[in-house]
């Protein structure tokens, strides 16, 4: 009965859903963690921080060229909503690029973050000194396969965008399918560190996401409400590759560490 309760698909995609807010005291109880969040969160903080500081400042320099200026109040509404529109265009902006060019960004570094994590739940530690040749080649590899996973991410949302062209249910079907996609690629993208560091093909990946499709949909629901918040979205990539990589290795689910021996 016990059983029964914990073991379903509400509970599962409730533990899912979960699993990266848990995640920032699994990281906080394994404070040596940090050190590998820290530059690639730096990076994409630089990064994004000046992209939104230049897209902003365009803005503002396009208005001032463009826009007509005068003194009545309807001057004033009309640059007031421009610039609404202008924040909200770059949220959402940020909240679609920064799942794709944040990841790559860190890619290298994840992988990195990835193995660590692993290394605490396996309480197998690695005590190789760190070696900067090896790391090149490492990131190549990482840099590569993530190029591969978001040039096809890219491509499906262009698709799912010819739907707008479609009357009435296209405009609906888009949203949604976005939105599932988005999911998709997350999961992908953060249970694939463990999976690809093992060597394992894409069809094992496969497999287990399906096997644990409720628990990993929760997983990929929760990323994307991390990255749905403004400001915590520079937390999703931390806080997908650590939840990622604990649910590969979750006593409650099919372990991929065991293939890995084979």
């Amino acid at each position: 009965m016990a059983n029964l309760l914990t073991e379903n698909p509400i509970s599962n995609f409730s533990r899912g859903f979960f699993s990266p807010f848990h995640t920032v005291r699994f990281i906080l109880d394994h404070k040596r963690l940090i050190k590998y969040i820290l530059i690639p969160f730096s990076i994409n903080l630089i990064v994004f921080s000046l992209a939104i500081y230049l897209g902003l400042d365009f803005f503002d320099y396009f208005i001032s060229q463009h826009i007509p200026q005068g003194e009545a109040w309807y001057w004033f509404l009309l640059n007031y909503l421009l610039w609404i529109i202008a924040i909200l265009l770059t949220a959402v902006l940020v909240f679609f690029s920064f799942a794709v060019v944040g990841s790559l960004i860190a890619s290298p570094f994840n992988d990195i973050l990835s193995e660590r994590t692993e290394a605490i739940l396996t309480d197998k530690h690695n005590e190789e000194p760190f070696n900067f040749t090896i790391f090149l080649q490492d990131a190549r590899r990482t840099l590569f396969d993530e190029s591969k996973k978001i040039l096809l991410f890219v491509l499906a949302m262009a698709l799912l965008l010819l739907l707008n062209l479609v009357p009435g249910i296209g405009s609906l079907l888009y949203p949604i399918l976005s939105a599932g996609l988005t999911i998709f690629f997350l999961i992908v993208e953060y249970t694939g560190y463990t999976f690809a560091r093992k060597h394992l093909p894409f069809r094992e990946q496969r497999g287990y996401i399906f096997r644990n499709k409720s628990l990993l949909f929760g997983f990929g629901t929760g990323l994307l409400l991390v990255l749905a918040i403004p400001l915590f979205q520079f937390l999703c990539i931390p806080l997908g590759v650590v939840g990622g990589t604990r649910l590969c290795f979750d006593a409650k689910s099919p372990m991929v560490v065991e293939k890995s021996r084979v």
